[in-house]
Order: C-alpha cells, then structure tokens, then sequence
C-alpha cells in the first residue's frame, strides 16, 4: 500500500517550485509538477519514475487549469497538497507598463491561481480534506516602486485567499498564505518582463538599485523544509511569513503603517462611518 502525501504544485520546473517538488520526492511523498516547460524536471521525473508526474500547463488558461487538475486527480487518486506557486515579475514603474503586460501578468499571478483554486476545491472536498499553499510575497504588506504590479498581484490573491479559506474550511480543507521572503529563484532574470524605462525615472531607478544591492537571497531549497512542516501541522496557520529577515521587514511596515494610522486618527474620526 503506497503511503504519504499526493502533492500538485505549479510553477515546478525552477525557483520555488523545483525546490518544494524535490523536498516532497525526498520525503517519499509523490508530487504532480506543472509548469509550461516540464522538460527542465526530466533528471527528476528518471530518478522518481512512480512518484513524479510531469504536467504541462499555463495555469493563465482556465480550461486547460480544469483539464490538468483532474489529470492530476487522476494520477494518484487524490490530492493532498496544492501549492499555488506558478508566477513571474513585471518590472517597471506604474506608468511605463503597457497594457498588454499587465494584463499578461495578472492573468499568470492572480488569475491563474484563482483557476487551479477553482478546479481543486470541488476534489478536495469530495474527499472531505486537503490543504491549498498560496505562495504569494512578503512585499504584500505595502507596494514598492517598480514592483508594484507584482505586490498587486499577490495582494489581491492574499486578500481573496482569506475568503478562500473561510469557505473551504468547513469541508476539511486548509488554506495557508505563505508570503515568501527573498530567495535566489530566478524571478528577476528568466522570470520577469520590463517595461520601456522612460528618462524620467532614472533617479529613482538607481537609488532602488543602490538599495536592493547584489544579494540574490538564499537558495529557495532552504524553504522547503519549512513548507514540508507546514504541510504536516494538523491545524495550520491562515498565514505564515516565511524567512527570519523577512518577518523583521513585515514586522517594521506593520509598525509604520500603524503610527502612520495614530499620526492621523484626528482626521480619520471626523467622519462617522
């Protein structure tokens, strides 16, 4: 009798994804990896041949998300950890993003992660459990100048993941946000698009460049542990920052943000509502 966990994670070919995939192999766990290009999980899926499953999928199409996560049933016969991981960047300052890329971008960030939510819900709760890890970003907690429609991104899917979660808990069925600190996944090289820098910014680019340095953060297979362990807890956390630096950060914004608040309370109770 095959035992542990059935995993379907997105976006598993590299970064995050490839990490978590490796972690849940090890464990003796079999996992569903998708991505658009399963070939770079080729090594994986010849030294795991009955516990990898490759899975080619743009999760930005919603039909093709709804065939995948019934395949992905299917190939187990259950489902039991569902990372939300799939996502890239856009770079670029507010006003020099086309429409075009911004569309792009939500539809693979936000969209496409409603869409694997969507499609594993009714199968998790037909086996009345499950858990569904929505990675999104520590950078959540405030927007940051050429980022900002990636803080966007995952800001919308934090906010419609606690919803998320008072809907499906009754079923058995356990939603965590996982707001990623930064790790060395590739995301501002092979996973970003930029925007047509304008003059204007330039400034403002190099003092943002000065700040964030060279540091590509550590390599995302130290997270994996900590993803493996939130997966085992019995009564998970609805949210969960993951990285020590990162949860300083959060902690900081958070404090600002409520001086920010008490600085103007005055104005703010001049109105009744």
């Amino acid at each position: 009798m095959t035992t542990g966990k059935v995993w379907f994670i997105t976006g598993a070919s590299r970064g995050l994804g490839r990490a978590f995939t490796e972690a849940a192999l090890a464990a003796g766990d079999r996992v569903v990896a998708a991505a658009r290009d399963v070939e770079p999980l080729a090594d994986l899926a010849a030294k795991h041949p009955d516990g990898l499953v490759r899975l080619p999928l743009d999760v930005s199409d919603r039909q093709a998300v709804r065939v995948g996560v019934d395949q992905a049933a299917a190939a187990f016969g259950r489902l039991d950890v569902v990372v939300n991981n799939a996502g890239g960047l856009l770079y670029g300052m507010v006003e020099e993003a086309t429409e075009e890329q911004i569309r792009a971008h939500l539809d693979v960030n936000f969209f496409g992660a409603v869409w694997v939510a969507q499609a594993v819900v009714p199968h998790l709760r037909a086996q009345g459990s499950g858990r569904i890890l929505q990675i999104t970003s520590m950078g959540t907690a405030g927007g940051m100048a050429s980022v900002g429609f990636y803080g966007a991104g995952k800001a919308a899917l934090d906010s419609l993941s606690e919803a998320l979660a008072m809907e499906v808990e009754p079923f058995g069925i356990k939603v965590t946000i996982v707001q990623m600190g930064g790790y060395d996944t590739g995301l501002f090289t092979t996973g970003t698009t930029a925007t047509t820098p304008q003059p204007a910014y330039e400034a403002l680019r190099a003092k943002l460049a000065e700040m964030w340095g060279e540091d590509a953060g550590p390599d995302p297979s130290t997270a994996a542990p900590v993803i493996m362990k939130l997966a085992a807890l019995p009564d998970p956390p609805r949210r969960l920052i993951l990285g020590s630096r990162s949860y300083d950060l959060v902690q900081e914004m958070d404090h600002a943000r409520t001086e920010l608040y008490r600085a103007w309370e005055h104005l703010s109770r001049m109105a009744p509502g």
